[in-house]
């Protein structure tokens, strides 16, 4: 933008209301504020990556997830929020500056702020949460599927030690980490017995805390995310998710469309605001944009 003569200190002259949202990886400032990067090289600034991955293993980045979308996207929409219900107030706009490196961290502020209670205090793929525990992790079942554990409390751990076939009073403490190994293993030869539609049929509607991991191909099928319309189909019988949160006065309204081209509507957005043929030409002449209007293959 700034090469396009159109910065913050400069738009915001023209409209001091006018809300800037700088959405970067390093952040407008300091000594990496210039240089490339990825998810992957954000979330392994923020201090998060070193926490994911499995004992013995490298970490590993869960896909681009994290400082691309979640610390990167929705924290600046945040950002674009906040400072939307502060010009209710002030009148005035302001420059956002949204790193992804500092939203992944952000984001992982359950991680410092739980670091002296002992959560963390295993190495990474040890602890209760990142995989070292047989009661919160995932196992492969017969059919080459796999369910998803969570059972984290007494009571939910029960009711999946009833459900896997076990018995508590033959069993260590549920909280005997010298014992997880062991009870992983146990836990993950009982699973590979039975099929993924059957643990369903075991666990459905219980509170154990186990449910089926669900590929992309089966989570628009499921009865649960059926009954909710979770995803919906487009045109083109293209799958996604349906917006969320849900608002209860304005929810939104999706479109079952197919997505538009990179630039397939450059040219009438322009015109809407008063460009002239001459004007868009000129822009597409100097590159500043992109037209991909759809053509009949005939």
């Amino acid at each position: 933008m700034e090469k396009l003569q159109l910065g913050p200190g400069i738009l915001q002259k023209e409209n001091p209301k006018l809300i800037y949202a700088r959405l970067s990886g390093f952040g407008q400032s300091g000594r990496f504020s210039r240089v490339a990067g990825h998810d992957i090289n954000f979330l392994a600034l923020s201090g998060v990556l070193s926490k994911l991955g499995r004992s013995g293993e490298n970490p590993y980045a869960p896909l681009n997830l994290l400082a691309d979308f979640g610390g990167g996207g929705l924290l600046c929409a945040l950002g674009i929020v906040m400072a939307l219900f502060e010009r209710t107030r002030s009148g005035k706009g302001q420059v956002v500056d949204a790193s992804m490196v500092e939203g992944a961290a952000y984001l992982s502020s359950f991680l410092w702020k739980t670091s002296k209670v002992g959560l963390w205090a295993q190495p990474r793929g040890e602890n209760m949460l990142d995989g070292g525990a047989p009661f919160y992790g995932t196992y492969r079942t017969a059919d080459g599927g796999f369910m998803a554990v969570g059972a984290l409390e007494p009571q939910f751990y029960k009711l999946l030690i009833k459900g896997l076939g076990l018995k508590s009073e033959e069993l260590p403490d549920q909280m005997s980490m010298t014992d997880w190994p062991e009870m992983k293993k146990k836990f993950a030869d009982i699973f590979a017995k039975k099929t993924k539609a059957e643990w369903c049929q075991i666990f459905d509607g219980t509170d154990a805390c186990v449910t089926p991991v669900l590929t992309f191909d089966e989570v628009s099928h499921h009865d649960h995310n059926k009954e909710r319309g979770s995803f919906i189909t487009d045109a083109e019988q293209g799958v996604s998710p349906r917006p969320a949160p849900l608002l209860s006065n304005t929810p939104a309204i999706p479109s079952f469309g197919r997505d538009p081209f990179v630039g397939e509507h450059t040219e009438e957005i322009l015109k809407e605001f008063g460009f002239s043929q001459e004007e868009i030409n000129q822009l597409h002449s100097d590159k500043v944009i992109e037209s991909n209007k759809l053509r009949a293959n005939l």
